[in-house]
């Protein structure tokens, strides 16, 4: 088994300066992805997402309900 401890998934500040030029046609400073990145972690359900992820690629047809 992997180290639980690895890292799945991340976002860097280069992908968000993607967005802020795709979007709004500017790159953001430095404050203001400091006032923005808290908030993505946030935004995000992870639960979802990993559930999601889960039913779409794993065969759960042995899996019991209860």
């Amino acid at each position: 088994m992997k180290d639980k401890s690895d890292i799945v998934y991340s976002l860097n500040i280069e992908d968000i300066q993607t967005i802020a030029i795709q979007e709004i046609d500017r790159e953001l400073t430095d404050d203001e992805i400091e006032n923005v990145k808290d908030l993505i972690g946030e935004k995000i359900n992870w639960h979802d997402a990993i559930l999601n992820s889960i039913i779409e690629k794993i065969d759960l047809s042995d899996v019991k309900s209860s």
